[in-house]
């Protein structure tokens, strides 16, 4: 049987099929389309026909995409929403989406704060007003599908969110989407409100991705394979968990390259450079799996604080182009050709030097025509190639944790343009299949659940409350696709809350495992 995996970029979508002992069977690089789905049944058919293999041998299917992203950034396909806030009247000084863009919070049919909340021990702030929760799910009905539903520390208790749930559910219909903030996001009222909202809005989003790939899949031939999506833990979920939180997928493909670079050069700890053709994300594998962002993260101008993988984006890839100064000095990028790389650069006949031009003039890669980089000087070359190595490098130290080497692995279709040897680097690695990894990475990812809670150990003997814990995760694992018997857990933190009454620690467990 065999896996197939997908990875939607901005410039190629890459497939790959992998057989049973995890080999690449078949890759290839696809344009990516204004309709992905054009893309998307594109590379599936290059990947079947290179491959050679029977239809009915694909048993799993996954699907890496920047849809959510693009349509926050973009301001497309949001669906309207209502929001409701339990936090009155301790809240009623912010509104929510107060920092937002005037394009985007016109997502928001109405909004309104009741009575309600806790404090940061639990207790209660206010009884949960059920009335005036009633009254305003009643305005909503018949206006939208989807609403965001926020509390103050419900990451403490989540009691009145998962009241005001069921009620939203008994007065607009079990059809309803409800997005509740104490499952998507942390600590901090307004960032997991904005994570809730956004994740409400993206409803339609999901729907449309999730069904379109399965009905692209259909169309190839492909019956009998159980579909997945890539989540930006570098883990899959189910079709149904996706369109439950379709948030989870925004910036899935850093991290399925991450993964997928792991996986290829058989290392659990490095950092991983990912160059495509417009820009080069750089993260950190720990353990096998993405590192988590500490910090809260803007999407589309919207701060918001539900987990994220810790990468940086710079403006430098195989199209970035290169300019020579008055003054002798050479800048590379950080504006690109991008996908026209292949008409634009020089290697190809076109009129703009690139960082690939570069790449071949330094005997670096053997792409295009190099007989058209000939009259390239080389010391402008030389000067483009240091230019590159000094971004890498200070991006390197900024992903540190320490001064010591670390192990570096290159990936991605423009990893050509970098060099092998780069200061504060113990290796430098560029595994086979480096163009695919992405795809490769969604292919091969496990299913994962992850556990968040604040705990009192004065109440809950710490051992008892991070068996508990584990337990929970493991459960959230297999009720996103995970085969119960192979799910391990993979991390265990408990932090110390200095202003928390008590021996108060925030704990948070994740569990992985195979795929159903």
């Amino acid at each position: 049987m065999y896996k197939l995996g997908i990875d939607v970029g901005g410039t190629n979508t890459d497939a790959v099929l992998i057989d049973s002992d995890r080999n690449v069977v078949a890759e290839v690089k696809y344009p990516t389309s204004g309709d992905i789905y054009d893309g998307i049944l594109g590379a599936v058919r290059a990947c079947l026909k290179k491959s050679g293999i029977n239809r009915a041998e694909i048993s799993q299917a996954m699907l890496g995409t920047t849809q959510c992203t693009n349509a926050i950034v973009e301001r497309k396909s949001l669906a309207p929403i209502g929001i409701l806030r339990i936090g009155a009247p301790a809240t009623l000084g912010i509104p929510p989406m107060i920092d937002w863009a005037e394009d985007i919070q016109k997502i928001a049919v109405d909004y309104a704060v009741v009575g309600g909340g806790f404090e940061y021990d639990g207790k209660e702030l206010a009884p949960f007003d059920r009335e005036a929760a009633a009254r305003f799910f009643e305005g909503l009905k018949g206006k939208v599908k989807s609403v965001a539903i926020s509390c103050v520390f419900s990451t403490v208790r989540n009691d009145h969110e998962l009241e005001a749930a069921a009620l939203c559910r008994e007065v607009m219909g079990e059809e309803i989407h409800v997005s509740v903030s104490s499952e998507i996001g942390s600590m901090g009222l307004i960032e997991r409100e904005n994570a809730a909202i956004l994740n409400a809005a993206l409803y339609e989003v999901a729907e449309r991705f999730t069904t379109g790939f399965a009905k692209t899949l259909e169309d190839e031939g492909v019956t009998g394979a159980r579909v997945y999506l890539s989540q930006n833990d570098g883990t899959l979920m189910t079709m149904e968990y996706a369109k439950k939180y379709p948030i989870l997928t925004i910036a899935c493909g850093p991290t399925n390259s991450i993964r997928g670079a792991s996986y290829l050069s058989h290392l659990k700890d490095a950092i991983v450079i990912d160059v495509g053709g417009t820009t080069t994300d750089l993260g950190v594998i720990l353990a096998g799996f993405p590192r988590e962002s500490g910090v809260a993260v803007t999407i589309g101008g919207v701060r918001t604080n539900f987990r994220m993988p810790d990468v940086i984006s710079i403006g430098l890839g195989g199209g970035s182009i290169v300019r020579q100064h008055e003054d002798g000095t050479v800048t590379v990028g950080p504006d690109s050709v991008g996908y026209r790389i292949t008409e634009k650069a020089l290697v190809f006949g076109g009129d703009t030097l690139t960082a690939t031009d570069v790449a071949v003039k330094l005997k670096m890669a053997d792409i295009g025509d190099k007989s058209k980089v000939e009259q390239l000087d080389y010391e402008t070359a030389r000067k483009a190639m240091e230019a590159i190595r000094s971004m890498v490098e200070d991006s390197i130290d900024a992903m540190k944790v320490s001064s010591a080497d670390i192990d570096v692995i290159l990936v991605g279709g423009g990893s050509i343009i970098i060099p092998e040897q780069l200061a504060g680097t113990k290796s430098v690695v560029k595994p086979d299949y480096f163009g695919t990894a992405n795809a490769i990475g969604s292919a091969i990812s496990k299913v994962s659940g992850t556990l968040e809670q604040l705990i009192n150990y004065d109440e809950t003997p710490r051992e008892a409350a991070l068996n508990r814990a584990r337990a929970e995760a493991v459960e959230l694992a297999v009720e996103a696709g995970a085969v119960r018997e192979t799910v391990e857990i993979i991390e265990v933190e408990d932090v110390p809350l200095a202003y928390y009454p008590g021996n108060t620690n925030r704990v948070k467990v994740k569990a992985a495992g195979d795929l159903v």
